[in-house]
């Protein structure tokens, strides 16, 4: 499916576009001075402001993970059967569980340290004693945030679980392949127009995997509900929190869907 023949506007601005992602992934890997000691945070945990040790490296490692992902995505034959606007809406919605399991797969380890931000509590006590109005509560998880974010701890590890479960249960080429089709083809997205055609792809998916596991697992009988439990722990990451992990700190505010766009037109 030529994307020219559908008018796509990315390839007649790919040039301006692929320079992004091209810095990323050919630029030489830069050597960071090694970070001081992490600084003693809240008691709770959970709210703590965490950041990549090298931004550098990971986002060039997630940026080749997602380029091999997408790469994937565009060879499967049910896929490029769809519209171009069925394909977008799809990859626009599994993205980030597409990537994470394809770290997983890869087995990039991250390396995170607590960032210098001041607590809700610090900043509100400055505030004070400076007689300025104190800071606005931060939004309730879930909400849209807007502007610069750094990822919580609690985040961070719900991606980092996310990845040791995978690798707990050396999950297969084959099995990765038929994860990644269940999440590719969701049928329960708003605007889809071939539903039951996707839906039937992500019970095949299913299908194909149950067939796998039995016949290479016969020993294992919850492998197949062990790995429906790596699906249920992608539901619980947020995308937002994936493109401010690896790819903010280093190129910005970046449009995904412009990015995802352009690799999508694009000859991977």
């Amino acid at each position: 499916m030529a994307c020219a023949e559908r008018g796509c506007r990315c390839c007649a601005e790919g040039r301006r576009h692929s320079s992004i992602l091209y810095s990323i992934l050919r630029s030489e890997q830069r050597t960071l001075p090694p970070p001081g000691p992490a600084p003693r945070g809240c008691p709770c945990g959970s709210r703590r402001r965490v950041a990549l040790r090298s931004p550098q490296v990971a986002c060039k490692a997630a940026s080749a993970v997602l380029v091999k992902t997408l790469r994937f995505v565009q060879n499967v034959p049910c896929f490029q059967e769809l519209p171009l606007e069925e394909q977008l809406l799809l990859v626009r919605s599994c993205w980030a569980p597409l990537l994470l399991l394809g770290l997983a797969q890869d087995r990039v380890h991250l390396e995170t340290v607590e960032s210098a931000e001041p607590s809700m509590l610090q900043r509100i006590l400055t505030a004070r004693q400076q007689g300025e109005q104190p800071p606005p509560r931060a939004p309730a998880p879930g909400r849209q945030h807007h502007g610069p974010h750094l990822p919580s701890a609690g985040e961070i590890q719900a991606i980092k679980g996310f990845l040791a479960k995978c690798w707990s249960l050396d999950i297969s080429t084959k099995e990765y392949a038929y994860l990644k089709g269940t999440v590719l083809f969701n049928p329960d997205l708003p605007g889809l127009q071939c539903t039951q055609y996707i839906e039937g792809l992500q019970r095949e998916a299913q299908q194909a995997l149950n067939e796998h596991v039995r016949l290479i697992h016969r020993g294992d009988e919850a492998r197949f509900a062990k790995l429906n439990v790596v699906l249920s722990l992608l539901r619980s990451i947020n995308a937002n929190v994936v493109a401010e992990l690896f790819f903010r700190p280093i190129i910005g505010a970046v449009n995904m869907d412009d990015m995802l766009l352009e690799m999508l037109c694009a000859k991977l």
